[in-house]
């Protein structure tokens, strides 16, 4: 079986600073990866090689059995499923929602002058009822709550029946209730067998989905740790990814992190 992804001492640098340093990582087809620091870790730019959107300065990166820099990224990209702050600017607020979705099949971002047939308009509705979204085909884009959104394009990420799936900060901007809706979502995504290889970008605990199986932990560029959940997730991992002394719950199959407070007697 080859990997989905996997990066041999990836490094990436612009001018004098190391934004990726040495990251070495393997994903199988089966695995639910979280990706969790603090900002400045060196995330974005990991999900950015992951999504062949940029190119290591020094190593190997390998995307669905392609090597970076002797593929065509271009034939690449639709195999990958991407949802990112930057993705959701480009999506015009005009458009209706049920056609964000389908145009994906073609790699674009708003309606031009593609046909799609009604396999396409019947698969973009399937997408948007398994995430919770169909009663919003008919709505234009920038209607839509910031939770409706981050659903939404879930759906089209899914649309070309990806075989990795990469959401950079899905909850990002939402509410409590917006971030359980999502997070509800995602679970149900990953535990179907039928669902791609995920790799989910976060900065908090409380937002992994249970299902998800395994932890990519970084720090100043830098890999900390990674493995499964059961075991990266302790107290001295994430303290050193965050740079603070914290205490883990897991409890339901959800975690929670809190700054861990020294007792001082009198």
């Amino acid at each position: 079986m080859i990997a989905v992804l996997e990066l041999e001492d990836v490094t990436v640098r612009r001018g004098a600073n190391t934004l990726l340093d040495r990251v070495s990582w393997v994903v199988e087809e089966d695995e639910r990866w979280v990706v969790l620091g603090a900002n400045g870790a060196g995330k974005t730019t990991l999900v950015q090689v992951c999504s062949a959107q940029l190119h290591p300065s020094e190593g190997h990166a390998a995307i669905l059995g392609e090597e970076l820099g002797a593929v065509d990224v271009f034939e690449l990209r639709p195999r990958i499923g991407y949802t990112s702050a930057a993705v959701a600017e480009r999506i015009p607020r005009d458009e209706r929602v049920g056609d964000v979705v389908v145009s994906a099949s073609y790699g674009v971002v708003g309606r031009w002058r593609e046909h799609y047939d009604e396999l396409d308009h019947d698969r973009a509705r399937e997408l948007l009822v398994e995430v919770g979204a169909g009663h919003l085909t008919d709505r234009t884009f920038g209607t839509l709550s910031e939770g409706e959104r981050k659903r939404v394009q879930i759906a089209r990420a899914l649309m070309t029946d990806p075989e990795l799936l990469i959401l950079d900060e899905p909850a990002a901007g939402l509410d409590l209730g917006g971030r359980e809706d999502l997070v509800s979502t995602l679970s149900v995504l990953a535990n179907d067998e039928m669902s791609p290889a995920t790799v989910l970008v976060s900065h908090h605990v409380e937002e992994i989905p249970p299902g998800f199986t395994h932890a990519l932990m970084l720090r100043q560029a830098g890999v900390v740790a990674a493995g499964p959940l059961d075991e990266v997730m302790t107290p001295e991992l994430l303290s050193a990814t965050f740079g603070m002394p914290l205490q883990v719950a897991h409890e339901d199959g959800r975690y929670a992190a809190r700054r861990r407070v020294s007792k001082h007697h009198p």
